[in-house]
């Protein structure tokens, strides 16, 4: 791409704003525009992208063209494109400026760690080397700007950020917790809207995820409240066990509940995130890994803290027998009749303290994936591409739900201990003993099975449904 973009298009002259327009960008222009007709459409640019052996991907495609078409009547004229083209290369100057430190001309390795550092990406000097020889076409191993502008020129990023984001760890992806640190958005994407919309995107996601998931989900509650009173409640006797009680239907018992509370939580988890990452940071700076999971932790914390009435109706609900509550609104009404207000804030210390390692080592375990793939596979681009994002993401949540997982036990069980006959009504540490003490160290992973059983299925629909309602809503893919 380099090459041919050096070669045929870019002239040394492709920066200036005045005279005529550079031939070779005529000749560009002539390229992509494959019937004649003086204007480039939408399927002409990404064809054409294709055939030149530089395609960007739908979503990167159909940014340029929104972008260069200033009247919007669905077509690139040849004075639109060169508008595009300069328009680009001057946000692309200040980006080029922006890693090179000693304004010497030219970005070195040492520029791009110290750069991305400040930008919350740690990465070291060989990883960063990979990332020039990525980009640099003399074997110099620097990059000047011509290198720089010729590889970022049909690519419609437009500072740094959105280069790192390519290593973005998107809450898009629902594996069933809420425990994660949320997303980060552009102040591009907060002035146009878009980030509303990939929160909603995000919350449909995890929605249709967890409904699918959900069966695996109340087996995993039942065998941590049960499971303790016979070490034969398996995975397919726990299942064959609740469809005798309840019926299909029962598998589903407490789903909706989970799936009511994301939009409150996501909502007060953005909000609260937002302002904390202001208190933590002075004007102008950026958010670093510290900062950014201190901020992510509180604000999971705050937002914990007042949708966690619905974590217990939904484990009540879940655990319950057939007939036993009519519907959230009456499990509300009889948990408040018979146990109190206190009852909706039971396992509550639990839960918060579990946000700490879930958070810690989820940014961690990703961070660690993230050097590993940049220091063996990366060679000609820092993109890891869908499949590398997917399966980082993935694991590094299940090592975090693998962490907190004994203190979501012991909120499960003390936010149901009630409801369990002779048991003793027991606090953290409490219950921390007795479960050690009686069961032995696996007591503390029980049900741990179908947890993990539901992260593939999660992250795939989720995935699907995610990216689909994207589109349908009309999300800028960065």
């Amino acid at each position: 791409m380099l090459r041919w973009l050096r070669g045929w298009v870019l002239p040394a002259a492709a920066c200036q704003d005045a005279g005529p327009p550079p031939p070779r960008y005529e000749t560009l222009f002539r390229q992509l525009d494959r019937n004649g007709d003086g204007v480039v459409d939408i399927g002409e640019l990404q064809e054409g992208l294709r055939n030149l052996g530089i395609p960007l991907g739908q979503d990167a495609e159909e940014k340029i063209f929104s972008t260069g078409d200033i009247d919007k009547d669905g077509k690139l004229d040849f004075e639109e494109f060169m508008k595009y083209l300069k328009d680009h290369e001057k946000k692309m100057k200040l980006a080029f400026k922006s890693l090179d430190r000693n304004n010497d001309g030219k970005i070195e390795a040492s520029e791009i760690v110290h750069s991305l550092q400040i930008l919350g990406l740690t990465i070291s000097e060989k990883q960063a080397e990979l990332i020039l020889k990525s980009i640099d076409s003399d074997g110099t191993m620097t990059v000047d700007w011509d290198e720089w502008r010729d590889y970022f020129l049909l690519n419609p990023v437009t500072d740094i950020e959105e280069i790192v984001r390519f290593w973005k760890h998107s809450t898009g992806i629902d594996i069933g917790d809420s425990l994660t640190i949320p997303d980060e958005f552009t102040e591009d994407e907060k002035m146009s809207g878009q980030w509303w919309r990939q929160l909603l995107a995000g919350g449909i996601a995890g929605a249709v995820s967890r409904t699918s998931t959900a069966p695996l989900d109340r087996l995993k509650v039942m065998m941590q409240v049960h499971g303790s009173k016979s070490d034969k409640m398996d995975i397919y006797g726990g299942l064959r066990q609740m469809v005798k009680e309840g019926g299909i239907r029962s598998l589903w018992r407490g789903n909706g509940t989970n799936v009511l509370k994301i939009a409150p939580e996501t909502a007060l988890k953005f909000s609260a995130y937002e302002q904390y990452k202001k208190m933590l940071t002075w004007e102008g700076q950026k958010l670093g890994t510290f900062e950014r999971f201190v901020s992510g932790s509180m604000a999971g914390a705050t937002a914990q803290t007042v949708i966690y009435p619905m974590e217990v109706l939904k484990t009540r609900l879940a655990v319950g027998r057939t007939g036993q509550y009519s519907g959230l609104f009456d499990c509300a009404k009889k948990i408040l009749k018979h146990e109190g207000m206190g009852a909706f804030f039971k396992g509550y210390i639990p839960n918060i303290l579990g946000i700490i390692p879930y958070a810690g080592i989820d940014l961690a375990v990703y961070e660690l994936l993230k050097s590993h793939w940049l220091d063996h596979f990366a060679k000609d681009t820092v993109n890891p591409g869908v499949a590398v994002l997917l399966g980082c993401g993935a694991l590094s949540s299940t090592c975090g739900q693998l962490a907190s997982y004994p203190l979501s036990l012991v909120r499960t069980r003390m936010q149901a201990q009630a409801m369990i006959e002779g048991s003793p009504q027991l606090n953290m540490v409490g219950l921390f003993r007795r479960i050690i003490s009686k069961e032995g160290v696996p007591g503390l992973y029980r049900g741990i099975t179908p947890n993990f059983m539901k992260v593939l299925p999660a992250v795939g629909i989720s995935y699907v449904v995610y990216e689909n309602m994207k589109q349908t809503l009309g999300v800028t893919q960065k």
